[in-house]
């Protein structure tokens, strides 16, 4: 999927960049500035006079487990590896990377799926694992300040203890980091209720290429009023934009009593048709999931955790609030639900139950494992009314190309993980994956939904965006692009199908460094 372009759209004009992955597969990235490689032992030198000897990891050894992300197919090493610990210290790399016209690809854990951390040979790979502390918690305003690198678990572990809690909650929050989840504006299971990450930040602090430091919002809600809204340009940016280097989070009592339903039935049609009976019907799930017969049995692979053979699918629905609220919830549950004639409904009791429930979904990726190879993870997003027809087409497609394939997926949302299962030792198995996932997207667009709706665009969705672009929408994210980064030096190659052409802006610098047209008035 990544190496093919839409028809009629314009073709990226990047040079096939070797290594990119196990079988000499190739992904057009940025043609390679070979005088940048050649002056690798000196940036290395002077970046370690930056940020110390033991945070720059420049032999190949250590710089081989940053060659990719999470979507593993695609692999480079990258120049230098620069592991900074301060705010102070990013600002100093992107200025001196600025100023000697050196590419930087910033990355938190290398969670994501898109391969929106893939490096680049040519260019530093700018991971902020290290700034890992959280700052501040204050209860009264329930806010929190955090650094990049702070896992997102480890936000509600912190403040737990307050009655509080971090509601984004991706199913990599053990490892995936607060900054990479801004940089995705990632979900999660309870984003349904609550709101995915730009519901839940109030500031940001950032470092522009130029090495100059912004601050946008602050440290309580409300905070960003008055201004423009650039919390929310940078949030789902994909490092596009800037480096982000502290982020305030807005933290949320946690809800005094929650539990979950867990309902079995005995067909894909019937399951995905009770997802809009229940919004329909004004219920608004905490949470509300999806796991098809094949994730069912990996998971029982894993877990030993049984399931009626007529059950074909299940969603998991939690409800939570004040325990009257609940009880009176899971009844009218129960009874809307009856219409779809569930085969299996099982509710939990207590927490011990509730954690039970849930986590045969938390491990459902994993356990793929057990029953594939090899798996591709796409992740588009389609009006909850079209979920019966989506999932009609991933059958198709399934039988067309031969491809076995799971659901696991944020129902309430219209969230879809399709997951296409696939033997990567077998010749042109990776290839009709990446087809497969290609037209799953397609169809999600098609039936008026988009092309992600958390794992972001990287490289993985980037020749597709004309699919659901039109010229018009493309160019105008190109000139905010060039806004903040006129020489599209921070992660190139991402996202856009095209050159972003920042001299249309006026904003293209020349050989020197200076803007073109100096003296010319501006606004």
């Amino acid at each position: 999927m990544i190496v093919r372009n839409i028809e009629g759209a314009s073709a990226f004009p990047f040079a096939e960049t070797k290594n990119f992955a196990p079988r000499k597969l190739t992904v057009k990235m940025p043609p390679l500035d070979q005088s940048t490689i050649e002056r690798r032992a000196t940036i290395a030198e002077d970046l370690r006079r930056i940020v110390g000897k033991e945070s720059v990891l420049d032999s190949e050894s250590e710089r081989r487990p940053y060659e990719s992300d999470g979507l593993a197919a695609y692999r480079a090493l990258p120049l230098l590896v620069v592991l900074p610990q301060t705010t102070a210290q990013i600002a100093s790399i992107l200025g001196y990377c600025h100023t000697n016209r050196i590419k930087v690809v910033p990355r938190g854990s290398g969670t994501s799926l898109s391969g929106g951390a893939l490096p680049l040979e040519d260019a530093i790979l700018l991971g902020t694992a290290r700034m890992s502390r959280i700052l501040e918690v204050d209860a009264h305003n329930r806010i929190a300040r955090v650094q990049p690198g702070v896992p997102n678990i480890k936000v509600t572990e912190a403040v737990k203890s307050l009655g509080l809690c971090y509601m984004p909650d991706p199913s990599s929050q053990a490892i995936a980091t607060v900054g990479g989840n801004v940089a995705e504006n990632s979900g999660g299971v309870h984003c349904l209720k609550y709101g995915v990450t730009s519901n839940h930040v109030c500031g940001l602090e950032a470092v522009l290429i130029t090495g100059e430091i912004i601050r946008i919002g602050g440290a309580f809600m409300g905070a960003a009023d008055g201004e423009f809204d650039l919390a929310s340009v940078l949030i789902g940016s994909e490092g596009l934009l800037a480096v982000v280097t502290e982020i305030s989070v807005r933290l949320t009592p946690e809800p005094p009593v929650a539990r979950v339903i867990s309902l079995g039935f005995r067909s894909v049609e019937d399951a995905s048709r009770c997802v809009g009976g229940l919004i329909a019907s004004g219920i608004v799930p905490a949470g509300l999931e999806f796991m098809d017969r094949r994730v069912i049995d990996a998971v029982a692979s894993m877990l030993g955790e049984l399931h009626p053979p007529e059950v074909q699918a299940i969603l998991l629905c939690e409800l939570d609030g004040i325990e009257i609220e609940v009880d009176t919830l899971i009844e009218r549950v129960g009874e809307m639900t009856k219409q779809f004639s569930p085969a299996e409904v099982r509710i939990s009791k207590s927490d011990a139950e509730r954690e039970l429930l849930w986590r045969g979904r938390k491990v459902a990726f994993g356990a793929m494992g057990k029953i594939a190879r090899d798996v591709y993870v796409t992740d588009g997003t389609i009006p909850r009314a079209q979920l019966p027809e989506i999932l009609r087409r991933v059958d198709s497609l399934s039988k067309n190309y031969g491809l076995e394939y799971a659901n696991c997926f944020h129902a309430g949302d219209g969230n879809l993980h399709p997951m296409v299962l696939f033997d990567s030792a077998k010749p042109g198995d990776l290839e009709k994956a990446e087809a497969f996932g290609a037209d799953i997207l397609r169809a999600c667009v098609d039936l008026g939904g988009v092309l992600s709706g958390e794992h972001g665009v990287g490289i993985e969705k980037r020749d597709l965006m004309t699919y659901q672009f039109r010229a018009i929408d493309l160019s105008q994210q190109q000139y905010l692009k060039c806004a903040f980064d006129p020489q599209e030096m921070l992660n190139p190659g991402k996202v856009f199908p095209t050159h972003c052409g920042c001299v249309r802006t006026g904003r293209l610098p020349t050989g020197n460094g200076d803007p073109r047209f100096a003296g010319v008035p501006r606004f």
